[in-house]
């Protein structure tokens, strides 16, 4: 565990996360997934748990190779048949056959991929149905838009086309059967049909962290794929996930605007800084999950600071911490 970050300050957030984002009831069953490296988070989100129903369970396993790689079968199992979920683990499984069928099944629940202890306790420390708020006010900005342009100063100038796809919501608040959401949380978000141009990182992104002030992520986008990738490390990513599902590892996925006011800087995790008010994302790899038709075992999400969005020619107002 960090040295900053008490058994109380994760009982705290656990508890946030339990009863305001999940509003778990006496009489549900909920499961808690984690891995051997994020058991802490998950020990407390058991106990936090286990103070509101006896029907809690807590499995652990090897964390995955990749993000959006697929947990064991016997978790997806378990997530298929409760009430609610909560998963923090290492690698992400939000964009999952297992996660998207847990929640066809019913279940509600929350993803905190990459998430780390001190993360775990900043994200939690927020006013979700403030962010919910936020969250609306895009959405109602953004729904069926015919093309979404988005510029920033380190260079990017791409346009997306979302087509008939839906803009969805992340507002941290899972309280209906099949409600899903990531948490930390706080971002409308799209799987646009297609999209051209160039989108420059110069945020964050796995598995660099948070980019040095000088350091740039450029990536060219033709049809809806990704056609060029300045960075070594993040090319053989992608690269070896072609060597399962061949093109479609570079599609891309998602078109992501941050709602989280309460998230004032980027630390370098991307399960946080995605969610930054004011900043975009944009992801390659599986959007199933999402809205989309493209399931590949990765989704490499980056985030790019001081985004300029247009909708349909219009500049629209972003929120601002």
């Amino acid at each position: 565990m960090s040295t900053d970050v008490t058994d109380a300050d994760l009982a705290t957030a656990a508890d946030t996360a339990v009863g305001q984002c999940l509003n778990l009831a006496a009489d549900e069953s909920i499961v808690i997934v984690t891995d051997d490296e994020r058991r802490p988070i998950g020990e407390a989100l058991y106990a936090a748990a286990r103070d509101v129903t006896d029907d809690a369970t807590i499995l652990q396993y090897p964390p995955g190779e990749q993000h959006g790689g697929e947990p064991p079968a016997a978790v997806a199992e378990a997530m298929a048949a409760t009430d609610a979920f909560l998963a923090p683990t290492t690698k992400s499984i939000s964009h999952t056959r297992a996660r998207g069928d847990a929640c066809e099944a019913g279940a509600r629940g929350a993803t905190l991929p990459g998430i780390t202890e001190s993360v775990f306790v900043t994200g939690l420390d927020a006013d979700y149905a403030a962010i919910a708020d936020h969250c609306a006010t895009v959405h109602d900005r953004v729904a069926g838009a015919d093309t979404v342009r988005v510029t920033t100063p380190a260079g990017t100038d791409v346009t997306f086309e979302p087509g008939d796809r839906e803009w969805n919501t992340d507002t941290g608040l899972v309280h209906e059967p099949g409600d899903f959401s990531n948490l930390p949380a706080g971002e409308v978000f799209v799987s646009p049909e297609t999209a051209d141009g160039t989108y420059v990182v110069d945020g964050t992104m796995r598995p660099h962290g948070l980019l040095a002030d000088d350091e740039r992520l450029t990536f060219e986008v033709e049809d809806g794929y990704v056609t060029a990738i300045s960075d070594p490390e993040i090319r053989e990513q992608v690269e070896a996930g072609a060597e399962t599902v061949g093109r479609d590892a570079y599609n891309l996925a998602e078109l992501g605007i941050g709602t989280n006011v309460g998230v004032t800087d980027l630390v370098g995790s991307v399960l946080l800084d995605e969610k930054a008010a004011g900043t975009v994302h944009i992801a390659i790899g599986d959007d199933a999950s999402i809205g989309g038709d493209t399931e590949a075992p990765l989704h490499l999400d980056g985030i790019l600071r001081n985004p300029t969005v247009y909708v349909d020619g219009e500049a629209i107002d972003l929120p601002s911490a």
